[in-house]
């Protein structure tokens, strides 16, 4: 996998558009954590990457209500009912 910075041209402030270009990474470094599991033998290395590929779930979730402001702490304040 390799990671790549957009370009100056390409760079934007619109936060959702950053927060989705990085989700993009934690799935796939979730998939190879998962992948990587049926390659090695050590119990602790298998609890390690599955755990980590754990981890890597919670952060894609996040990411993802981010995106959609489905999580309390990601709404806008404007759309909270009694904040205006």
């Amino acid at each position: 996998m390799e990671i790549t910075i957009q370009e100056k041209g390409q760079a934007t402030s619109d936060a959702k558009e950053h927060a989705q270009h990085i989700e993009k990474y934690i799935t796939a470094l979730k998939n190879l954590c998962h992948d990587e599991i049926k390659f090695v033998s050590d119990p602790k290395a298998k609890a390690l990457f599955e755990t980590s590929a754990e981890v890597m779930n919670g952060l894609e979730k996040a990411f993802s209500d981010f995106q959609s402001e489905n999580e309390g702490a990601w709404v806008n304040d404007e759309n909270r009912p009694g904040l205006q």
